[in-house]
């Protein structure tokens, strides 16, 4: 069910309202991820300067440029984990043109909704965001303890948490928050299942900005064919051209 969902979410990319908001979340991603990286190596040319005195060497020139690069090297590591909140960041702010779109090609039987208000979306994004900031600042203990295994560690625990976040998100849009809780509670192995497979390629530095819509979606098809959504695998889309 999990890899059917996230397949079909895949499908879609040829459907050009899709594509459309496919295209704005990424480049959202990619724009948190450069301004990061500029501020980044702002702060390092500006504790350089323009030169330095290092001893034998004499004054250098070059170490503000070498540690601007240094930036952008840093900046594809750190984006392993800055986008875990990126990710939380951009499904909220487009889950419901994302869930729009699926439901309209997939779903076309069901009731269109009405757009969450900005206000509570809003507040949904500070707390889910906040939520995994603090967790993962705490889970940095267990990675350094257990660096072995800590890539394991990072998918479960942002698997959980990213699988919360989605599949909570996608169930408020149509039955509510007190039963989209109820619903999370029930699924919950299949969820965290399915957070993790979102989790897995975050890790990997570019990839990882297909992510965020690509999840939304697929935790759209999840609510859907879980039970209390939609029993059995939809029709076969018909793209508009």
């Amino acid at each position: 069910m999990i890899f059917s969902a996230f397949g079909m979410a895949l499908g879609q990319l040829g459907d050009p309202r899709f594509r459309r908001v496919f295209l704005t979340g990424v480049g959202g991603a990619l724009a948190l991820l450069i301004g990061f990286a500029y501020l980044l190596s702002s702060v390092a040319g500006w504790l350089i300067g323009d030169g330095v005195t290092l001893p034998l060497l004499g004054e250098v020139q070059w170490l503000d440029d070498v540690f601007s690069w240094g930036a952008v090297l840093v900046m594809m590591v750190l984006s392993v984990f800055l986008m875990v909140p990126v990710a939380s960041a951009i499904t909220s702010l487009f889950l419901d043109d994302v869930a729009d779109a699926v439901e309209a090609v997939h779903y076309p039987h069901i009731p269109q909704q009405p757009r969450t208000p900005f206000m509570e979306g809003l507040r949904d994004t500070v707390g889910f965001l906040g939520v995994i900031i603090g967790v993962n600042l705490l889970a940095l203990i267990l990675y350094v303890v257990f660096a072995p295994i800590a890539i394991f560690i990072f998918w479960a625990i942002n698997g959980f948490l990213l699988g919360r976040e989605y599949y909570t998100l996608a169930a408020m849009r149509r039955v509510g928050r007190k039963r989209a809780r109820e619903l999370r509670r029930k699924h919950f192995l299949t969820i965290w299942a399915a957070g993790i497979l979102m989790a897995m390629p975050l890790s990997i530095p570019l990839l990882n900005l297909v992510i965020p819509i690509l999840g939304a979606a697929t935790f759209t098809h999840l609510f859907q064919m879980l039970p209390q959504g939609r029993r059995g695998p939809p029709n076969p889309p018909d793209y508009p051209r």
